[in-house]
């Protein structure tokens, strides 16, 4: 007996669109109070590991978030044009660029993680630990099964 969902269908068939659909509408949530400066969870997860890390260089970050290098390249350049960062030549290799956060990123990190965890506040909200718990097991077995899929691959996300 398969799990139906809103629209009729299948919930196995329809969690890639519900997943999507959850982090559109976090994302949105997120930046509803600065647009000047959106940022995208790929963004908030580079401050954060700079934020706490140092030195960090961009292969790094191909390698922790286990993207591409175009990708990080276009993120890290985006982010450099708003002014969340700033590249600098590594002394001990002048084709490695030091990546150094800028005071506005650490300033945006903090307003965006409060507002993190107010919407992690809303989101749990009415769900039982059993559930949140239920919830991760699901969540980290889907990661399981897609990690296996890609076969250690970068991916776009």
């Amino acid at each position: 007996s398969a799990i139906i969902n809103k629209h009729g269908g299948k919930m196995k068939d329809k969690i890639l669109y519900e997943l999507k659909s959850l982090e559109c509408e976090i994302v949105n949530k997120i930046n509803k109070t600065n647009k000047k400066i959106p940022l995208g969870l790929t963004q908030i997860k580079i401050i954060e590991y700079l934020k706490n890390n140092d030195p960090v260089y961009q292969k790094d970050l191909e390698d922790i978030l286990n993207l591409r290098r175009a990708t990080v390249s276009g993120v890290l350049q985006t982010m450099e044009k708003n002014g969340l960062l700033d590249r600098q030549i590594a002394k001990n290799d002048a084709r490695v660029k030091k990546i150094i956060l800028s005071k506005k990123a650490e300033q945006l990190f903090l307003e965006k993680k409060k507002q993190f965890e107010k919407i992690e506040k809303a989101l749990v909200q009415d769900i039982s630990e059993k559930e949140l718990r239920t919830f991760s097991n699901v969540l980290n077995k889907m990661m399981l099964n897609a990690k296996k899929v890609s076969e250690n691959r970068k991916e776009e996300c």
